[in-house]
This record gives structure tokens, C-alpha cells and sequence, in this order.
């Protein structure tokens, strides 16, 4: 049976867990439950490490797998279904508020031969500030020979209550000029970069410029090709149709200060996603869970 390792680190401001199971390491912030590091010894990272992201109290991290929830991206942008839930006047940040929440750890127990981690963020009574709702948030997170992520939500309350969400991300990559993406062909997408045009996918996926794209329908499993570290990351998804693929390029990354001008040759983001139409509704006591299972394959 595996020894659960969990050790209590400090990244700049921010509290955090270093969670060791076998071959892999795994960081995990507080603040969010955020992961922002996994990586399996003797292979290259799988979550990009950004050396300029920020570990700072109530500032989203760029890195990792930042947990976007009750709605994505711009709130304007989501379906007024989400709009609704919100009650206040207050300007809304993008990708909602839970990623600069305090998490709790609330397990470490070895399941077999793997290691499941769970966070928890109870909705305080009254809901959250300014979504007034009683929606209970679980992170789990299995280490096996894959890292697999579990985003619940159970809806406690006694109105239904609908959402937009992603798990947002940021995969490692040699050079994302010469990656591909398997698993898009056929598929309609919704390109933001290019004033929110209806396209579709031809092919693979490959990268020569700014990419911002909400693909809908999406299949259970897509794969990132990088030839150049002779490895293909695989992503089986649950609980969701849409997927979003981002990264962005020269001039938007000079716009970002907490990634350097030159960094974005070394990341692809790929989000397990519900936005669009492909929001969830919970009904009284009703749950949902998002997932994605991350390997990487020898090629």
C-alpha cells in the first residue's frame, strides 16, 4: 500500500501542498486548490511551469490548472442563464471567483495502489458574495499512473442553479509550433481571436498564430502530439461537450504581465469545459462532476 505524502509548502504568499505518490510529484495552492506543477520523474513536466506566474493573495495564477467556476472567461460573454445567478453590482472578474477562494484539504487516503487528495469549498451560508447560492465545491484529485481531476458541485440549495465552468489547463509543450492536436476534425468551433466566427475543423490542429477557439461537441478523448519530446498527452474528458484551446502568441503574451514575452512557445492551454450551451443546470440536491485523466504516451 502507498504512504500518502503530503507535506505543507509555502510558494511566495500563498500556502500550498507538495504531494508525492511514487514517481510523481504534484504542487497543489491553497488558494484555489490550484495545481500548479505535476510532473513524473525522469519525463518532462506535464503542467507548464511558468517562471513569471504570480503566488499572491486574491491574484489568479497563470500556470497550472486554474479552476474557473460558476462561469468562464468573460461574464458578459456567458449565456444569460448564468448571468442570472449573480446578484450584485459589483464588476464581475473573469472566470468567477473560486480560483482566489480558500480551499480546504479535506483527505489524503491511498485507494489501492493510488493516492486520492480531496479539497473541499462549502458555500458559506447565504451562498457566496454576490452569488447567493448553497453550491458545495469538491476538487479530487487520483495519482496513479495518470493524474486525474474531479470537479463536483452539489447543489444543496432550493432553486436550481446553472453554471458555466473549466478546468483551465496549461499544458507543457517543446514548441508549440510543432504540436499537433488529435481529436478535432470535423468539429465546429467557435473562433474568438477572429470576432467570435462560426468555423470548423479541418485536420489536425496546428499552431501559426494567436489561438482563442471554443470547440463544441467535443469527443471524450483528445491528444496533444509533441514530436520534438517524443510524447503525446492524452486527455479523456468527463462531464463535458465543449473544450477550449488558447494560447496566445507574441503580442498578446507582451500584454500579460505575469508571463514573459517569450514564454508562450512553451505552453498549450486545453480546457475541460462547460460553456456556451453546454452549461449545467442542478436541480435541488442534484450534482455535477467535470474530469479530465492526463497521461503521457511515448510516441
Amino acid at each position: 500500500m502507498p504512504t500518502p505524502h503530503v507535506e505543507a509548502v509555502k510558494q511566495d504568499e500563498l500556502d500550498c501542498w507538495r504531494i508525492r505518490h511514487n514517481d510523481a510529484e504534484l504542487m497543489v495552492a491553497q488558494q484555489g486548490a490550484h495545481i500548479f506543477s505535476y510532473q513524473r520523474q525522469g519525463e518532462q513536466p506535464l503542467i507548464w511551469q511558468n517562471p513569471e506566474a504570480v503566488f499572491k493573495t486574491g491574484k489568479g495564477i497563470r500556470t497550472g490548472v486554474p479552476v474557473c467556476w460558476p462561469w468562464f472567461g468573460v461574464f458578459d460573454r456567458n449565456p444569460q442563464s448564468v448571468k442570472a445567478m449573480r446578484q450584485s453590482e459589483q464588476p464581475a472578474g473573469a472566470h468567477g471567483f473560486v480560483r482566489t477562494a480558500l480551499w480546504t484539504l479535506a483527505a489524503a487516503e491511498a485507494e489501492g495502489n493510488a493516492l486520492r487528495v480531496d479539497f473541499v469549498l462549502p458555500a458559506p451560508a447565504g451562498g457566496f458574495p454576490g452569488w447567493p447560492h448553497q453550491v458545495d465545491l469538491k476538487l479530487s484529485l487520483l495519482l496513479d499512473d495518470q493524474l486525474h481531476i474531479r470537479l463536483t458541485s452539489h447543489n444543496r440549495g432550493t432553486d436550481t442553479v446553472t453554471l458555466s465552468q473549466a478546468l483551465h489547463t496549461y499544458f507543457a509543450v517543446s514548441d508549440v509550433r510543432n504540436v499537433q492536436v488529435e481529436g478535432l476534425d470535423g468539429l465546429a468551433y467557435i473562433d474568438t481571436a477572429d470576432g467570435w466566427a462560426e468555423k470548423t475543423q479541418s485536420g489536425l490542429l496546428h499552431f501559426t498564430a494567436e489561438t482563442d477557439r471554443i470547440y463544441l461537441d467535443t469527443p471524450t478523448q483528445l491528444n496533444i502530439v509533441d514530436k520534438d519530446w517524443q510524447r503525446r498527452i492524452q486527455l479523456t474528458a468527463e462531464g463535458s461537450r465543449s473544450t477550449v484551446i488558447w494560447n496566445p502568441w507574441t503580442e498578446r503574451a507582451k500584454a500579460l504581465d505575469d508571463m514573459a514575452d517569450d514564454g508562450w512557445p512553451g505552453m498549450l492551454c486545453i480546457e475541460t469545459a462547460n460553456v456556451l450551451d453546454d452549461v449545467v443546470k442542478l436541480a435541488p440536491g442534484e450534482s455535477h462532476t467535470l474530469g479530465v485523466s492526463l497521461s503521457a504516451i511515448t510516441l
